[in-house]
């Protein structure tokens, strides 16, 4: 396998340095969620922004699909919202004197999917996006219909604990990458908006690059060197989300998926990038993890009552799980 080399980094990393900048002037004082937002977009991840209304959650999608000049559409998820809504639906066409089907895409197929307030829709809508994040594919009356490249769903959602919200099955919420947290706004940050924000009215937003310029960044990251020890390490980290595996687990119901150690790995090495750096390190993994795993933990009822989040539950296992296996460095030492 091809790694990248020191001046493809380089080069790289100018570009994505453009995009964080100009993503830090449309929202302002969150400068860590838009530094993992960057990451995910990187790792060719879909992303679950969770906050209360008003943060800014849509204003930052509305932002990165400006700077990257990518097709975006915008989903309002509601109660009455149906699948085909979303996928698009067969119509009935007259072709040739004939009637026959012919199948209308719906907002779905586009570089850049925002789906606003996504967990206000029914599990039966939520599911009709589950082959489309895993396989970027789309399946309406037996055929099989591709999605544009790149393909993402940037998500936004409501606590849960607000009215007219619908939990997002698990099955989905493993096809998100990450799941971030957006809070709210220290006074100094709520005094820069007023002064430079007016009401209804959207930040300017330059484009920083195009969609060539992407997929090129998004090939560079698949060939950041993941060494095997950081991959060992992300092995035993996900193994250890599991009951009886770590005292970390002690109140986790269900641990996280392969899926998760994928997860890590490539978000990891687009974290590396991002750095200017041609190789993955222990740091990257520990720095993505959270938002890796918040949503792939399920905790038991003893947690919940005890007031014990996943956040808490994910600190305490990367204090625990060592990121040299003793067993593995004496392998690599004899060897």
């Amino acid at each position: 396998m091809e790694y990248a080399s020191e001046t493809e980094v380089h080069n790289a990393a100018k570009h994505i340095h453009s995009l964080n900048a100009a993503l830090n002037e449309v929202l302002f004082g969150q400068e860590k969620l838009i530094d993992l937002v960057i990451t995910g977009l990187l790792a060719r991840g879909h992303i679950l922004l969770e906050g209360l209304p008003g943060l800014g959650k849509t204003e930052l999608v509305k932002g990165l699909s400006k700077s990257l000049g990518l097709d975006t559409k915008r989903i309002q998820f509601t109660p009455d919202l149906l699948p085909g809504d979303v996928t698009g639906n067969p119509i009935l066409e007259e072709v040739d004197g004939r009637r026959e089907f012919k199948f209308q895409p719906g907002p779905l197929f586009t570089n850049i999917m925002l789906a606003d307030e996504i967990n206000r829709a029914s599990p039966k809508t939520q599911s009709a996006l589950l082959e489309a994040m895993q396989e970027r594919k789309v399946t309406v009356l037996g055929t099989t219909h591709d999605l544009p490249q790149p393909f993402f769903v940037l998500a936004t959602q409501n606590p849960i604990e607000l009215e007219g919200t619908y939990p997002l099955p698990e099955a989905q919420l493993d096809r998100f990458l990450f799941k971030l947290e957006v809070t709210r706004n220290s006074v100094e940050t709520l005094e820069k908006i007023v002064n430079s924000r007016e009401l209804g009215t959207e930040p300017y937003v330059e484009s920083i690059m195009d969609a060539g310029t992407l997929e090129g960044l998004l090939r560079l990251v698949r060939k950041i060197y993941l060494p095997d020890v950081v991959a060992n390490y992300i092995a035993r980290l996900v193994d250890a989300t599991h009951p009886g595996q770590s005292e970390s687990a002690a109140n986790i119901k269900y641990g996280a998926s392969p899926r998760a150690a994928l997860s890590l790995a490539s978000a990891a090495k687009a974290r590396a990038l991002i750095h200017e750096r041609p190789h993955a390190s222990f740091d990257d993994v520990c720095y993505v993890a959270p938002a890796v795993l918040r949503h792939r933990i399920l905790l038991d009822y003893n947690a919940r009552v005890e007031g014990i989040t996943t956040n808490d539950v994910i600190e305490k296992l990367i204090k625990e799980v060592p990121a040299q296996n003793k067993a593995t460095t004496k392998t690599l030492k004899n060897a």
